[in-house]
């Protein structure tokens, strides 16, 4: 144990993610005392009214933690490759980050490993959590994998698996996902450093892409299943929110974002997708094939809140296709 631990503060990592996701297994290494000898992470940027710079939530951590942090814009730069050359880091690892030139990844002695959302090969790209609950699959997983050109293909390390619950949402797989990937990070790492780490080719055959979540995927066609679009709520929840129009029987419109239904086993009984019907503080509303129950959702310019509280206030009709 004491020898691992005399290598372990002898292996210079550098460590390359930006949002919460990535924090979690940052923050495990420097508990278990790995020697973080730089962040990199994206430069901070300009947001909201006040025009504040905002810092990425791993910029945060690190500077808490008095850690070095690079900031770079362009990861080609002489400049940043330099740095990087000077660090002279035997290993690279990344999470929720930009993808790599191969200038960088290729620079470690022990290679680059990446920590990504999925059981890959299933959902490359940009959005794994979300895209795997949107199309219903019953459970999903992280993967290690080493980098190489095409991005999110290289030969794995090591992968895990969780089951997707019909009341998960991204929101509470986004969460068990980042803490099982911090304990797979460092198990990753004292692999590595073990010398015993054993890699395997991902399986042809079994790709699904999974890119960056856009404004139109978060719009609700009522048209859809009644299950589909049950999963696009939760796979879109809490962030970034599916969203439809709402009629009200006066005839006044207003935008909602929808944060939870759930299936209900009242027959269609023929009304046209997207027609809501008030079952006392319950609303339910028709699909092109079964009824959805809204269960919580978010008015513009309002609070997120229950059914029953916006049925106090408001009287839906119908909701439009987006």
């Amino acid at each position: 144990m004491e020898e691992r631990d005399n290598i372990k503060k002898n292996i210079k990592i550098v460590f390359f993610g930006t949002p919460e996701f990535a924090v979690e297994s940052l923050g495990r290494l420097v508990d278990k005392g790995f020697d973080i000898a730089a962040v990199v992470t994206m430069p901070d940027k300009i947001a909201g009214r006040g025009h504040k710079l905002i810092q990425s939530d791993v910029k945060k951590y690190a500077l808490e933690k008095g850690l070095r942090i690079l900031q770079p814009t362009n990861l080609k730069s002489e400049e940043f490759l330099e740095t990087l050359r000077e660090i002279n880091a035997d290993l690279f690892i990344v999470i929720a980050f930009r993808m790599l030139p191969e200038s960088v990844w290729s620079m470690p002695r022990l290679g680059t490993f990446n920590l990504h959302g999925s059981l890959l090969p299933k959902y490359r790209g940009a959005a794994p959590i979300n895209r795997a609950i949107m199309n219903g699959e019953k459970e999903t997983g992280i993967t290690t994998f080493f980098l190489k050109h095409e991005i999110d293909t290289g030969d794995m390390i090591e992968q895990r698996k969780t089951p997707i619950s019909d009341d998960d949402n991204v929101g509470t797989v986004y969460d068990r996902l980042m803490k099982m990937g911090a304990e797979m990070v460092e198990s990753t790492v004292n692999s590595i450093i073990a010398g015993n780490l054993k890699t395997y080719p991902q399986p042809e055959g079994e790709f699904i892409a999974a890119p960056k979540i856009f404004r139109e995927d978060c719009a609700i066609d009522w048209n859809k299943d009644a299950e589909q679009i049950h999963n696009q709520v939760r796979g879109l929840s809490p962030y970034p929110a599916a969203f439809t129009t709402i009629v009200e029987k006066s005839g006044r419109r207003l935008d909602a974002k929808i944060y939870k239904t759930a299936l209900s086993t009242k027959p269609a009984n023929g009304p046209e997708p997207g027609t809501c019907i008030e079952e006392g503080r319950r609303l339910l509303v028709a699909t092109g094939n079964g009824m959805i129950e809204i269960l919580e959702l978010q008015p513009a310019g309002k609070k997120r809140m229950e059914t029953a509280a916006f049925l106090l206030g408001y009287h839906p009709e119908k909701m439009l296709n987006q």
